[in-house]
Protein backbone atom coordinates (compact mmCIF):
# COMPACT_ATOMS: atom_id res chain seq x y z
CA UNK A 1 0.00 0.00 0.00
CA UNK A 2 1.61 3.55 -0.85
CA UNK A 3 1.22 6.27 1.44
CA UNK A 4 1.57 9.61 1.01
CA UNK A 5 3.91 11.43 3.05
CA UNK A 6 1.56 13.71 5.54
CA UNK A 7 1.29 16.30 6.92
CA UNK A 8 -1.81 17.44 9.37
CA UNK A 9 -2.42 19.21 12.51
CA UNK A 10 -6.60 19.70 13.19
CA UNK A 11 -8.47 19.59 15.57
CA UNK A 12 -11.54 18.17 16.73
CA UNK A 13 -14.79 17.50 16.60
CA UNK A 14 -16.09 18.81 19.76
CA UNK A 15 -13.52 17.24 21.64
CA UNK A 16 -11.25 20.31 24.07
CA UNK A 17 -7.58 20.21 23.32
CA UNK A 18 -5.50 17.62 25.94
CA UNK A 19 -2.34 18.09 25.75
CA UNK A 20 0.08 15.35 25.71
CA UNK A 21 3.90 16.75 26.14
CA UNK A 22 4.94 19.18 23.76
CA UNK A 23 0.93 20.08 22.89
CA UNK A 24 0.40 17.05 21.08
CA UNK A 25 -3.23 16.47 20.88
CA UNK A 26 -5.10 13.03 20.61
CA UNK A 27 -8.80 12.88 19.97
CA UNK A 28 -8.65 9.37 18.53
CA UNK A 29 -11.64 7.58 19.83
CA UNK A 30 -13.04 10.39 22.05
CA UNK A 31 -15.18 11.69 19.57
CA UNK A 32 -19.06 10.89 20.22
CA UNK A 33 -20.37 11.00 16.69
CA UNK A 34 -24.27 11.99 17.56
CA UNK A 35 -25.16 14.66 14.94
CA UNK A 36 -25.82 14.13 11.17
CA UNK A 37 -23.96 15.53 8.63
CA UNK A 38 -25.49 19.13 7.39
CA UNK A 39 -24.77 19.05 4.45
CA UNK A 40 -24.93 22.98 2.94
CA UNK A 41 -27.54 23.15 0.04
CA UNK A 42 -27.29 23.74 -2.93
CA UNK A 43 -27.37 27.42 -4.26
CA UNK A 44 -30.80 28.06 -6.46
CA UNK A 45 -29.91 29.76 -9.91
CA UNK A 46 -32.06 31.21 -12.99
CA UNK A 47 -30.75 31.94 -16.56
CA UNK A 48 -31.40 35.66 -17.47
CA UNK A 49 -32.56 36.66 -20.58
CA UNK A 50 -28.69 37.41 -21.68
CA UNK A 51 -28.56 33.66 -21.27
CA UNK A 52 -26.39 33.97 -18.22
CA UNK A 53 -26.78 31.37 -15.34
CA UNK A 54 -27.92 33.73 -11.97
CA UNK A 55 -26.77 33.45 -8.64
CA UNK A 56 -27.67 35.40 -5.32
CA UNK A 57 -25.48 35.25 -2.34
CA UNK A 58 -25.86 37.57 0.92
CA UNK A 59 -22.78 38.15 3.24
CA UNK A 60 -25.29 38.65 6.96
CA UNK A 61 -24.15 38.05 10.72
CA UNK A 62 -26.24 35.64 12.69
CA UNK A 63 -26.14 33.26 15.24
CA UNK A 64 -25.70 29.51 15.12
CA UNK A 65 -26.49 26.39 17.76
CA UNK A 66 -23.23 23.93 17.10
CA UNK A 67 -24.62 21.96 20.07
CA UNK A 68 -23.04 21.65 23.84
CA UNK A 69 -19.22 21.36 22.84
CA UNK A 70 -19.97 24.78 21.63
CA UNK A 71 -21.13 26.07 24.81
CA UNK A 72 -24.72 27.51 23.41
CA UNK A 73 -25.11 29.77 20.85
CA UNK A 74 -22.96 31.10 18.69
CA UNK A 75 -22.48 34.91 16.68
CA UNK A 76 -21.54 33.69 13.23
CA UNK A 77 -21.43 35.09 9.89
CA UNK A 78 -22.50 33.31 6.65
CA UNK A 79 -24.11 33.56 2.97
CA UNK A 80 -27.40 33.39 2.69
CA UNK A 81 -27.68 31.48 6.30
CA UNK A 82 -26.04 31.74 9.68
CA UNK A 83 -22.86 30.02 8.58
CA UNK A 84 -20.81 29.01 5.62
CA UNK A 85 -22.97 29.23 2.36
CA UNK A 86 -24.26 27.25 -0.41
CA UNK A 87 -22.51 24.97 -3.10
CA UNK A 88 -22.34 26.85 -5.87
CA UNK A 89 -22.92 24.46 -9.45
CA UNK A 90 -22.50 25.56 -13.08
CA UNK A 91 -21.13 23.76 -15.92
CA UNK A 92 -17.98 23.73 -18.28
CA UNK A 93 -19.19 26.79 -20.55
CA UNK A 94 -21.80 28.69 -18.87
CA UNK A 95 -21.62 32.46 -18.52
CA UNK A 96 -22.51 33.30 -14.94
CA UNK A 97 -23.56 35.82 -12.49
CA UNK A 98 -22.96 36.20 -9.13
CA UNK A 99 -25.03 39.28 -7.41
CA UNK A 100 -23.03 39.55 -3.82
CA UNK A 101 -24.74 41.71 -1.39
CA UNK A 102 -22.91 43.23 1.67
CA UNK A 103 -24.63 42.55 4.61
CA UNK A 104 -22.50 42.88 7.08
CA UNK A 105 -21.41 46.38 9.01
CA UNK A 106 -18.07 45.70 7.49
CA UNK A 107 -16.06 45.95 4.36
CA UNK A 108 -15.47 42.51 2.72
CA UNK A 109 -14.68 40.69 -0.59
CA UNK A 110 -15.75 37.08 -2.15
CA UNK A 111 -12.86 35.32 -4.10
CA UNK A 112 -13.58 32.61 -6.44
CA UNK A 113 -10.47 29.97 -5.05
CA UNK A 114 -9.12 28.04 -7.79
CA UNK A 115 -11.01 30.09 -11.11
CA UNK A 116 -9.97 31.17 -13.98
CA UNK A 117 -11.44 34.58 -14.93
CA UNK A 118 -10.98 38.24 -15.43
CA UNK A 119 -8.75 40.55 -12.72
CA UNK A 120 -12.03 42.61 -12.06
CA UNK A 121 -13.88 39.39 -10.90
CA UNK A 122 -11.68 37.60 -8.97
CA UNK A 123 -12.79 39.09 -5.84
CA UNK A 124 -9.01 39.84 -4.66
CA UNK A 125 -8.74 42.94 -1.90
CA UNK A 126 -9.24 45.68 -5.08
CA UNK A 127 -12.93 43.89 -5.28
CA UNK A 128 -13.90 45.47 -1.93
CA UNK A 129 -17.66 45.27 -1.05
CA UNK A 130 -18.53 48.06 1.70
CA UNK A 131 -21.72 47.20 3.57
CA UNK A 132 -24.83 47.59 2.17
CA UNK A 133 -23.25 47.26 -1.35
CA UNK A 134 -23.99 44.78 -4.37
CA UNK A 135 -20.73 43.68 -6.15
CA UNK A 136 -22.14 41.24 -9.37
CA UNK A 137 -19.27 39.75 -11.15
CA UNK A 138 -19.54 37.91 -14.27
CA UNK A 139 -17.45 35.54 -16.60
CA UNK A 140 -17.53 32.40 -18.74
CA UNK A 141 -16.48 28.96 -17.12
CA UNK A 142 -13.55 27.37 -19.20
CA UNK A 143 -11.81 24.90 -17.05
CA UNK A 144 -12.44 21.23 -16.39
CA UNK A 145 -15.21 19.67 -13.83
CA UNK A 146 -13.14 20.58 -9.90
CA UNK A 147 -14.29 20.80 -6.54
CA UNK A 148 -13.90 24.76 -6.15
CA UNK A 149 -14.53 27.46 -3.09
CA UNK A 150 -15.09 30.77 -2.29
CA UNK A 151 -14.05 33.03 0.51
CA UNK A 152 -13.42 36.40 1.55
CA UNK A 153 -10.40 38.25 0.58
CA UNK A 154 -10.29 41.54 2.07
CA UNK A 155 -7.00 43.02 2.74
CA UNK A 156 -5.54 42.28 5.91
CA UNK A 157 -8.40 40.57 7.91
CA UNK A 158 -9.10 37.61 6.06
CA UNK A 159 -8.92 35.49 8.66
CA UNK A 160 -11.08 37.16 10.54
CA UNK A 161 -13.93 37.21 7.79
CA UNK A 162 -13.19 33.22 7.01
CA UNK A 163 -12.72 32.41 11.04
CA UNK A 164 -16.04 34.14 11.28
CA UNK A 165 -18.24 31.12 9.09
CA UNK A 166 -17.55 33.35 5.34
CA UNK A 167 -16.84 30.43 2.51
CA UNK A 168 -19.08 27.85 0.82
CA UNK A 169 -18.14 25.32 -2.17
CA UNK A 170 -18.42 25.81 -6.11
CA UNK A 171 -18.73 22.70 -7.97
CA UNK A 172 -17.90 22.74 -11.83
CA UNK A 173 -19.10 20.04 -14.48
CA UNK A 174 -18.39 19.45 -17.79
CA UNK A 175 -18.90 16.55 -20.65
CA UNK A 176 -16.46 14.27 -19.05
CA UNK A 177 -17.96 10.65 -18.99
CA UNK A 178 -15.67 9.89 -15.96
CA UNK A 179 -17.62 12.36 -13.95
CA UNK A 180 -21.09 10.42 -14.32
CA UNK A 181 -19.44 7.06 -13.61
CA UNK A 182 -17.88 8.08 -10.32
CA UNK A 183 -20.09 8.73 -7.67
CA UNK A 184 -21.95 11.98 -8.77
CA UNK A 185 -25.89 12.58 -6.62
CA UNK A 186 -25.01 16.10 -4.37
CA UNK A 187 -25.97 14.86 -0.57
CA UNK A 188 -26.32 11.39 -1.62
CA UNK A 189 -23.25 9.59 -3.14
CA UNK A 190 -21.33 13.08 -3.35
CA UNK A 191 -20.87 14.83 -0.20
CA UNK A 192 -18.99 18.29 0.49
CA UNK A 193 -16.78 17.75 3.40
CA UNK A 194 -15.45 21.46 4.31
CA UNK A 195 -13.62 20.76 7.36
CA UNK A 196 -12.95 23.72 9.90
CA UNK A 197 -10.82 24.44 13.25
CA UNK A 198 -12.84 26.33 15.61
CA UNK A 199 -12.41 27.94 19.30
CA UNK A 200 -15.46 28.72 21.29
CA UNK A 201 -15.67 31.57 24.15
CA UNK A 202 -19.01 32.59 25.64
CA UNK A 203 -20.82 32.45 22.44
CA UNK A 204 -18.27 33.89 20.24
CA UNK A 205 -15.76 32.19 17.44
CA UNK A 206 -12.24 32.82 19.15
CA UNK A 207 -10.23 34.87 17.04
CA UNK A 208 -7.01 32.71 17.54
CA UNK A 209 -5.00 31.49 14.76
CA UNK A 210 -6.50 27.46 15.41
CA UNK A 211 -8.94 26.08 17.42
CA UNK A 212 -10.08 23.45 19.79
CA UNK A 213 -12.78 21.93 18.19
CA UNK A 214 -13.50 20.62 14.61
CA UNK A 215 -16.60 21.90 12.16
CA UNK A 216 -17.32 19.52 9.21
CA UNK A 217 -19.94 21.19 7.00
CA UNK A 218 -20.76 23.28 10.31
CA UNK A 219 -21.25 20.27 12.55
CA UNK A 220 -19.49 19.14 15.22
CA UNK A 221 -18.92 15.59 15.93
CA UNK A 222 -20.96 14.37 12.27
CA UNK A 223 -22.08 11.07 11.03
CA UNK A 224 -22.75 10.35 7.78
CA UNK A 225 -25.72 7.83 6.11
CA UNK A 226 -24.58 6.18 3.42
CA UNK A 227 -26.48 4.28 1.18
CA UNK A 228 -24.28 3.40 -1.61
CA UNK A 229 -21.79 0.87 -1.74
CA UNK A 230 -18.95 3.74 -3.11
CA UNK A 231 -19.02 7.45 -1.47
CA UNK A 232 -16.97 10.41 -3.18
CA UNK A 233 -16.00 12.64 -0.59
CA UNK A 234 -14.97 15.99 -1.49
CA UNK A 235 -12.57 17.45 0.69
CA UNK A 236 -11.65 21.16 2.03
CA UNK A 237 -9.23 22.25 4.15
CA UNK A 238 -10.98 25.68 4.90
CA UNK A 239 -8.95 25.99 8.07
CA UNK A 240 -7.16 29.10 8.70
CA UNK A 241 -3.97 27.22 9.89
CA UNK A 242 -4.30 23.65 10.15
CA UNK A 243 -2.57 20.88 7.73
CA UNK A 244 -4.55 17.76 7.92
CA UNK A 245 -3.64 14.36 6.78
CA UNK A 246 -6.91 12.20 6.22
CA UNK A 247 -7.41 8.60 6.05
CA UNK A 248 -9.79 5.59 7.71
CA UNK A 249 -9.11 4.63 11.06
CA UNK A 250 -8.52 1.09 9.93
CA UNK A 251 -6.29 2.13 7.36
CA UNK A 252 -8.37 0.88 4.05
CA UNK A 253 -7.40 2.23 1.01
CA UNK A 254 -9.55 4.90 -1.32
CA UNK A 255 -9.08 6.16 -4.52
CA UNK A 256 -8.10 10.06 -4.78
CA UNK A 257 -9.76 10.90 -8.04
CA UNK A 258 -8.96 14.67 -8.08
CA UNK A 259 -7.07 17.78 -6.94
CA UNK A 260 -7.26 21.24 -6.97
CA UNK A 261 -8.33 21.68 -10.56
CA UNK A 262 -10.09 18.44 -11.38
CA UNK A 263 -9.59 14.70 -12.05
CA UNK A 264 -6.27 13.03 -12.15
CA UNK A 265 -5.18 10.97 -15.21
CA UNK A 266 -6.08 8.17 -13.75
CA UNK A 267 -7.14 7.39 -9.62
CA UNK A 268 -4.45 6.46 -7.35
CA UNK A 269 -5.01 3.96 -4.55
CA UNK A 270 -3.94 5.49 -1.38
CA UNK A 271 -4.57 5.42 2.18
CA UNK A 272 -3.47 8.61 3.39
CA UNK A 273 -3.48 12.33 1.73
CA UNK A 274 -2.59 15.53 3.20
CA UNK A 275 -4.32 18.80 2.45
CA UNK A 276 -2.90 22.40 3.43
CA UNK A 277 -5.13 25.57 4.31
CA UNK A 278 -7.11 25.61 0.88
CA UNK A 279 -6.15 22.09 -1.09
CA UNK A 280 -8.72 19.96 -2.12
CA UNK A 281 -9.40 16.33 -2.94
CA UNK A 282 -11.86 14.14 -4.02
CA UNK A 283 -11.58 10.53 -2.98
CA UNK A 284 -13.86 7.41 -3.40
CA UNK A 285 -14.20 5.37 -0.61
CA UNK A 286 -15.63 1.81 -0.85
CA UNK A 287 -17.96 0.37 2.34
CA UNK A 288 -19.70 -2.46 3.74
CA UNK A 289 -23.08 -2.78 4.60
CA UNK A 290 -23.67 -1.89 8.66
CA UNK A 291 -20.28 -1.05 9.07
CA UNK A 292 -19.02 2.51 10.25
CA UNK A 293 -15.30 3.23 9.90
CA UNK A 294 -14.20 6.88 10.69
CA UNK A 295 -12.45 9.14 8.67
CA UNK A 296 -9.32 10.03 10.75
CA UNK A 297 -6.53 12.74 10.55
CA UNK A 298 -2.90 11.64 11.12
CA UNK A 299 0.60 12.89 12.38
CA UNK A 300 1.91 15.68 9.73
CA UNK A 301 5.35 15.57 8.74
CA UNK A 302 6.10 18.81 8.36
CA UNK A 303 9.85 18.57 8.48
CA UNK A 304 10.78 21.59 11.55
CA UNK A 305 7.86 22.70 11.94
CA UNK A 306 7.04 22.51 15.59
CA UNK A 307 3.25 22.85 15.58
CA UNK A 308 1.08 19.80 15.19
CA UNK A 309 3.39 17.79 14.60
CA UNK A 310 2.38 14.43 16.44
CA UNK A 311 -1.54 15.23 16.60
CA UNK A 312 -4.30 12.90 15.52
CA UNK A 313 -7.97 13.21 15.04
CA UNK A 314 -11.27 11.39 14.50
CA UNK A 315 -12.80 13.41 11.94
CA UNK A 316 -16.43 12.13 10.44
CA UNK A 317 -18.21 8.42 11.22
CA UNK A 318 -19.59 6.75 7.47
CA UNK A 319 -22.74 5.35 9.12
CA UNK A 320 -23.15 2.53 6.15
CA UNK A 321 -27.00 1.00 5.71
CA UNK A 322 -27.88 -2.68 6.18
CA UNK A 323 -28.73 -2.55 2.61
CA UNK A 324 -26.34 -0.71 0.11
CA UNK A 325 -26.80 0.19 -3.54
CA UNK A 326 -24.34 -1.10 -5.25
CA UNK A 327 -22.06 1.72 -7.39
CA UNK A 328 -19.80 1.34 -10.75
CA UNK A 329 -16.52 0.72 -10.46
CA UNK A 330 -14.00 3.63 -10.59
CA UNK A 331 -12.53 4.24 -14.28
CA UNK A 332 -8.92 3.25 -15.18
CA UNK A 333 -8.64 6.44 -16.93
CA UNK A 334 -10.34 9.78 -15.81
CA UNK A 335 -9.10 12.72 -17.76
CA UNK A 336 -6.76 13.72 -19.94
CA UNK A 337 -4.35 15.19 -18.46
CA UNK A 338 -0.66 15.35 -20.46
CA UNK A 339 2.24 16.63 -18.36
CA UNK A 340 3.61 20.28 -19.95
CA UNK A 341 7.01 20.34 -20.76
CA UNK A 342 9.26 22.74 -18.71
CA UNK A 343 11.08 23.89 -21.77
CA UNK A 344 7.88 25.93 -23.31
CA UNK A 345 8.17 28.59 -20.33
CA UNK A 346 9.60 31.91 -21.45
CA UNK A 347 10.69 32.42 -17.89
CA UNK A 348 11.82 30.82 -14.74
CA UNK A 349 11.44 33.02 -11.22
CA UNK A 350 12.07 32.36 -7.35
CA UNK A 351 9.91 33.11 -4.38
CA UNK A 352 11.56 32.90 -0.94
CA UNK A 353 9.01 32.52 1.97
CA UNK A 354 10.16 33.63 5.23
CA UNK A 355 8.96 35.05 8.51
CA UNK A 356 5.74 36.87 6.82
CA UNK A 357 7.62 38.05 3.47
CA UNK A 358 8.09 36.73 0.08
CA UNK A 359 11.27 37.40 -1.26
CA UNK A 360 12.50 39.90 1.73
CA UNK A 361 9.02 41.88 0.36
CA UNK A 362 6.16 42.04 2.72
CA UNK A 363 2.92 43.15 0.70
CA UNK A 364 2.14 46.51 -0.60
CA UNK A 365 -1.30 47.07 -2.27
CA UNK A 366 0.18 49.52 -4.74
CA UNK A 367 3.27 47.71 -5.94
CA UNK A 368 3.20 45.20 -9.06
CA UNK A 369 5.43 42.32 -7.62
CA UNK A 370 5.27 40.20 -11.04
CA UNK A 371 4.29 41.04 -14.60
CA UNK A 372 3.47 38.17 -16.95
CA UNK A 373 2.71 37.98 -20.72
CA UNK A 374 -0.67 36.40 -22.04
CA UNK A 375 -0.59 32.95 -23.68
CA UNK A 376 3.45 32.35 -22.42
CA UNK A 377 4.30 29.76 -19.47
CA UNK A 378 6.48 29.84 -16.97
CA UNK A 379 8.72 28.59 -14.09
CA UNK A 380 8.19 29.39 -10.51
CA UNK A 381 10.63 27.84 -8.26
CA UNK A 382 9.51 27.76 -4.49
CA UNK A 383 11.30 27.76 -1.47
CA UNK A 384 10.93 27.75 2.30
CA UNK A 385 13.15 29.10 4.25
CA UNK A 386 11.75 29.44 7.69
CA UNK A 387 10.79 26.75 10.69
CA UNK A 388 6.84 26.92 9.59
CA UNK A 389 5.13 25.32 7.16
CA UNK A 390 3.61 27.56 4.66
CA UNK A 391 0.47 27.03 1.62
CA UNK A 392 1.36 28.71 -1.63
CA UNK A 393 -1.66 29.76 -3.47
CA UNK A 394 -1.81 31.19 -7.38
CA UNK A 395 -5.40 32.83 -7.76
CA UNK A 396 -6.25 32.52 -11.52
CA UNK A 397 -4.54 29.92 -12.83
CA UNK A 398 -4.21 26.36 -12.24
CA UNK A 399 -0.52 25.13 -12.44
CA UNK A 400 1.54 21.37 -12.63
CA UNK A 401 4.13 20.28 -9.97
CA UNK A 402 7.75 19.36 -11.63
CA UNK A 403 9.51 18.87 -8.68
CA UNK A 404 9.41 18.33 -4.96
CA UNK A 405 13.30 18.80 -3.71
CA UNK A 406 14.53 18.32 -6.75
CA UNK A 407 12.94 14.73 -6.77
CA UNK A 408 9.79 13.83 -8.91
CA UNK A 409 6.27 14.29 -7.47
CA UNK A 410 4.01 11.99 -6.10
CA UNK A 411 0.67 10.84 -7.81
CA UNK A 412 -0.90 12.76 -5.09
CA UNK A 413 0.83 15.76 -6.90
CA UNK A 414 0.34 14.71 -10.69
CA UNK A 415 -2.69 16.98 -11.34
CA UNK A 416 -4.40 20.03 -11.53
CA UNK A 417 -3.17 22.24 -8.61
CA UNK A 418 -3.65 25.97 -7.40
CA UNK A 419 -2.67 25.84 -3.68
CA UNK A 420 0.50 23.46 -2.30
CA UNK A 421 2.27 23.07 0.64
CA UNK A 422 5.73 23.94 1.33
CA UNK A 423 7.27 21.94 4.28
CA UNK A 424 10.21 23.67 6.37
CA UNK A 425 13.20 24.40 4.37
CA UNK A 426 11.41 22.33 1.27
CA UNK A 427 11.69 23.60 -2.61
CA UNK A 428 9.30 23.40 -5.21
CA UNK A 429 9.03 23.95 -8.76
CA UNK A 430 5.72 24.82 -10.74
CA UNK A 431 4.80 25.11 -14.65
CA UNK A 432 2.14 27.87 -14.54
CA UNK A 433 0.57 29.31 -17.97
CA UNK A 434 -1.21 32.40 -17.83
CA UNK A 435 -3.77 32.51 -21.11
CA UNK A 436 -6.62 34.73 -21.96
CA UNK A 437 -7.25 37.47 -19.64
CA UNK A 438 -5.40 40.37 -19.64
CA UNK A 439 -5.67 43.39 -16.80
CA UNK A 440 -2.35 45.85 -16.70
CA UNK A 441 -3.69 47.86 -13.63
CA UNK A 442 -5.86 45.15 -11.82
CA UNK A 443 -3.56 42.40 -10.41
CA UNK A 444 -4.37 39.00 -9.17
CA UNK A 445 -2.67 37.75 -5.91
CA UNK A 446 -0.04 34.72 -4.69
CA UNK A 447 0.02 34.36 -1.27
CA UNK A 448 0.64 31.63 1.81
CA UNK A 449 -2.87 30.46 2.57
CA UNK A 450 -2.06 30.44 6.28
CA UNK A 451 -4.68 32.87 6.16
CA UNK A 452 -2.28 34.75 9.38
CA UNK A 453 0.50 35.03 7.21
CA UNK A 454 -1.46 36.68 4.36
CA UNK A 455 -2.89 38.64 6.60
CA UNK A 456 0.83 40.06 8.27
CA UNK A 457 2.09 40.53 4.56
CA UNK A 458 2.95 37.02 2.96
CA UNK A 459 1.31 38.12 -0.42
CA UNK A 460 2.04 39.54 -3.57
CA UNK A 461 0.46 40.93 -7.21
CA UNK A 462 0.77 39.98 -10.10
CA UNK A 463 -0.74 41.09 -13.55
CA UNK A 464 -1.08 39.44 -16.86
CA UNK A 465 -0.65 41.54 -19.87
CA UNK A 466 -0.54 41.46 -23.69
CA UNK A 467 2.86 41.52 -25.61
CA UNK A 468 4.12 44.58 -25.50
CA UNK A 469 2.42 45.81 -22.68
CA UNK A 470 3.93 47.14 -19.48
CA UNK A 471 2.42 46.96 -15.38
CA UNK A 472 0.20 49.88 -14.92
CA UNK A 473 -0.79 51.20 -11.33
CA UNK A 474 -3.14 49.57 -8.88
CA UNK A 475 -6.17 50.99 -8.39
CA UNK A 476 -7.46 52.28 -4.86
CA UNK A 477 -9.28 49.61 -2.36
CA UNK A 478 -12.73 50.93 -3.59
CA UNK A 479 -12.59 49.93 -7.14
CA UNK A 480 -15.06 46.59 -7.79
CA UNK A 481 -17.75 47.35 -5.05
CA UNK A 482 -19.90 48.88 -7.78
CA UNK A 483 -20.17 45.68 -9.55
CA UNK A 484 -19.40 44.19 -13.12
CA UNK A 485 -21.31 43.35 -15.41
Amino acid sequence: MKRIGLTVAVVLTGVLLVGAGCGAVDTVDKVAFERPLTIPPMAESHVDDQGRRVFDLRAQPGTSDFGPAAGGTTATWGFNGAYLGPTLRATRGERVLVNVVNGLRETTSVHWHGMHLPAAMDGGPHQEIHPGATWSPSWTIDQPAATLWYHPHPHGVTKDHVNRGLAGMFILDDDNPAETTLPHTYGVDDIPVIIQDRGFHKGRLRAGDTGDTLLVDGTIGPYLDVTTSKVRLRLLNASTKRVYAFGFDDDRAFALVGSDGGLLAAPYATDRIRLSPGERAEVVVAVRAGERPVLRSYPPDLGNSFFGGRDRFDVLQLRAAATLKPAADVPATLADLPRRDPDIAVRSRSFTLSGTEINGRRMDLNRIDVTVIRDTAEVWNLSNEDGKAHSFHVHDTQFQVLSVDERPPGPELGGWKDTVLLRTNQRLRILLRFSDYTDRNLPYMFHCHLLMHEDDGMMGQFVVVAPGERAGTPPPLDVGHAGHG
